[in-house]
């Protein structure tokens, strides 16, 4: 059970992991020992409030396919446990931003004041260029 938060926890039934050999250098057991770690998690067909899944599926991550499933490769590590342990704490990451809800940006107006103080420096600065121009004789 990965618990994502106090009221929303996936069941392990719903991860699936895939053992596949880890890319870059290595050393002799590079071509032998399957250490990376392939996590697909198929968000439309989870337990997720409807809610969650949708932010998610708009997300637009490129770790998300077509078919609406997750994958998430993990290789950092050189045993398939803390590849395993890295790849759930990631998902649990996506999945707890996916969870939390932004508020709604309400656009602000300028104060009087600093309408005051911008129209001010304008004015200032015009006046400094008008002084630039040729001397009249």
């Amino acid at each position: 059970m990965l618990d994502i938060s106090p009221n929303i926890s996936i069941p392990d039934n719903e991860i699936e992991f895939s053992a596949i050999r880890s890319q870059g250098a290595g050393g002799q057991n590079v071509n032998k020992v399957s250490t990376a770690i392939h996590l697909r998690f198929d968000i439309i067909n989870s337990s997720l409030p409807e809610s969650d899944k949708q932010r998610l599926l708009d997300m637009r991550d490129q770790r998300i396919n077509k078919e609406g499933v997750l994958v998430i490769k993990a290789q950092q590590f050189r045993t398939q446990e803390k590849n395993r342990e890295d790849a759930l704490e990631r998902l649990k990451v996506i999945l707890q931003s996916a969870a939390t809800v932004q508020k709604t940006r309400r656009p602000t107006k300028p104060t009087k004041g600093s309408q005051k103080r911008r129209v001010d420096g304008k004015v200032q600065r015009g006046k400094t260029k008008a002084l630039r121009g040729k001397v009249a004789e």
